[in-house]
């Protein structure tokens, strides 16, 4: 006798904010490398401006490319943690997203 064949439907009730949030920074942190070589050749620009103008635009450009993937990975962090405890909230009163898992 065979088992009666399960249901390929799923329902999604809860994700763990911690989880979510540390994807999140890990994926947001990889975007954030996007804009590095952006911000130092902004930095590298630089070079042809008159002296007085040069020092602050290259600070904010090598100031930039350094802080802009920890800031999107923080930002990823948080707004992670901030929206699966929304949607765990959320699925309690709509019943969850339900998927097809083969």
């Amino acid at each position: 006798m065979n088992p009666p064949p399960l249901s390929s439907q799923r329902t999604l009730k809860r994700v763990a904010p911690l989880s979510v949030g540390k994807v999140l920074a890990l994926l947001y942190g990889a975007l954030g490398l996007i804009f590095v070589p952006v911000f130092l050749c902004m930095s590298v620009l630089t070079a042809n401006m008159p002296t007085a103008q040069r020092g602050i635009f290259a600070l904010v450009g090598t100031g930039m490319s350094l802080a802009m993937p920890l800031f999107y990975a923080a930002m990823g962090f948080i707004f992670g943690v901030i929206s699966a405890a929304i949607y765990n909230v959320a699925a309690k009163w709509v019943g969850g997203i339900e998927v097809e898992v083969e």
